[in-house]
C-alpha cells in the first residue's frame, strides 16, 4: 500500500476567497418574487448557476419557472412540495435536473440551502421562458442591497 502524499509533496491550489462565511451575519435580500428572500453566497459565472440560502414565507407559490440547469436543495426549516403527496420537511434534499418546469408552493414557509448549476427561467402562461435569472442577477440583486462583499465568485476553470 502506498504512503499518504505528506503536505509537502502535495501542490495546494488557490483558495476562490474566505474560508468561511458566517450567514447569519448577511441581512436578507428581497429576491425576484414577493414573500423570498436570498442571502447569496457564490456565483459561478461559467455556468450562470449560483449557491444562496433562500427564505420563503408561510404560504408562498412560486410562479411557473424552469431551470436551465440542474438545481439542488437541502431543507433546513419548515418545508414545501411540487406534489401535496410529496412534500418535502427540514432534513430532506432535493435534486432537480435541468429542463424541470414546476411551480413549488410552500404553505408554512421554509428556508434551504441551494445550489443552482445554471440560470432559472421564468415562464409565461404558454411555459416559455420569458425572464432569466443567472448569477449576474443574482449578485445584482445582492450588491444593490450591500449583501454582495463576501461573495465567492467563479469565474474560471481553474
Amino acid at each position: 500500500m502506498p504512503e499518504p502524499a505528506s503536505a509537502s509533496s502535495v501542490k495546494l491550489t488557490a483558495r476562490l476567497g474566505r474560508d468561511f462565511i458566517d450567514a447569519d451575519a448577511i441581512p436578507w435580500t428581497p429576491w425576484v418574487m414577493a414573500g423570498t428572500y436570498f442571502k447569496l453566497l457564490a456565483v459561478n459565472e461559467l455556468s450562470g448557476g449560483f449557491t444562496m440560502l433562500l427564505k420563503v414565507d408561510a404560504g408562498t407559490k412560486a410562479p411557473v419557472h424552469a431551470h436551465l440547469g440542474s438545481a439542488e436543495a437541502f431543507l433546513l426549516e419548515g418545508g414545501f412540495y411540487y406534489d401535496a403527496d410529496d412534500p418535502g420537511q427540514a432534513g430532506c434534499y432535493t435534486y432537480e435536473a435541468g429542463g424541470a418546469v414546476h411551480e413549488p408552493v410552500s404553505p408554512q414557509g421554509c428556508i434551504m440551502f441551494a445550489v443552482s448549476h445554471g440560470p432559472l427561467g421564468g415562464c409565461d402562461a404558454q411555459g416559455q421562458v420569458n425572464a432569466v435569472v443567472d448569477c449576474r442577477t443574482m449578485l445584482a440583486l445582492a450588491e444593490a442591497n450591500g449583501t454582495a462583499g463576501h461573495v465567492v465568485r467563479v469565474t474560471s476553470a481553474h
